[in-house]
């Protein structure tokens, strides 16, 4: 019986898991969490929280018009709205790690195609690789 996600993995290009350090780990604000020492360098693992779920990131084939996401939880609107404005921003900033695309905050979604988005209640971004990310209550 599932109880729960333990992992998903996306990829990224090859040569730009420090992007995803600082996407995953800055940005967003996820912990990083030791990988298999066999490993080391050619993926990064992300904890999310205490709750036993990772993000696993791994070197292969991008497709930035994927449909393929993990959805992330938060705990309030306000943290929630917290979190688009910052993922916006580094949109905008721009940079190697910035998001592909990002919903502006205050309007509904422009990223993902999958119809309504029950704005203010989710969003979606897409990672510097392409991945689509959603973020919900």
């Amino acid at each position: 019986m599932i109880t729960g996600i333990a992992h998903v993995n996306l990829t990224v290009t090859a040569g730009s898991l420090d992007y995803a350090r600082q996407f995953y780990g800055e940005t967003l604000g996820l912990q990083s969490a030791p990988v298999p020492q066999h490993r080391v360098g050619s993926l990064v693992w992300f904890d999310i929280g205490s709750s036993g779920q990772q993000i696993h990131i791994s070197c292969g084939s991008t497709d930035p018009e994927s449909k393929r996401h993990p959805c992330f939880r938060l705990p309030s609107r306000e943290e929630l709205e917290t979190l688009q404005n910052k993922i916006y921003e580094h949109h905008l900033r721009g940079g190697p790690a910035a998001p592909m695309a990002a919903d502006k905050p205050g309007e509904g979604s422009s990223v993902s195609t999958s119809g309504s988005t029950e704005y203010p209640r989710r969003f979606f971004a897409r990672d510097y690789a392409g991945n689509l990310l959603e973020f919900t209550l």
